[in-house]
């Protein structure tokens, strides 16, 4: 697997992991990429230090209790935004846009939107995040 530190147009920056190095640039080059923030498809590698064994000094590694407490962590923030939000469907970012403006009723939403969507929202100051996916079962997991 290949680390790569990312940005994209809006200068979010996140990092992606591929199988070689060049899976980033046909997943780029086929639009399978897009911004985690803002859904944007111009993602791009930045700068980044290799990373070198042996050039630093490491407490304990990551365990796989810690990866498990993570992946545990995860489930619990989309199982509770599942059990106390409204699911709004395909009609996220207009009920989003609805609420941000006072036209509708404060409340806690979730829902699909389009990658262009989800742009205008946070072009617009409307506060959004993505929903953290379903981790994988623990069977599915090499």
């Amino acid at each position: 697997m290949i680390r790569y530190a990312l940005t994209c147009e809006n200068h979010h920056e996140f990092e992606g992991w591929f199988g070689a190095s060049s899976d980033f640039d046909d997943q780029a080059a086929r639009g399978l990429l897009s911004c985690p923030v803002c859904a944007s498809a111009q993602v791009r590698k930045q700068i980044m230090a290799p990373a070198v064994a042996g050039t630093k000094k490491r407490g304990v590694s990551e365990s796989p209790h810690k990866r498990e407490m993570m992946m545990e962590a995860v489930r619990q923030v989309r199982r509770h935004v599942e059990e106390t939000f409204d699911y709004v469907g395909d009609t996220f970012a207009r009920e989003a846009r609805a609420i941000h403006e006072g036209k509708s009723e404060e409340r806690g939403i979730y829902g699909e939107a389009t990658p262009q969507e989800v742009r205008d929202l946070v072009n617009d100051g409307v506060p959004i995040a993505p929903l953290p996916p379903e981790p994988p079962k623990k069977d599915e997991v090499n």
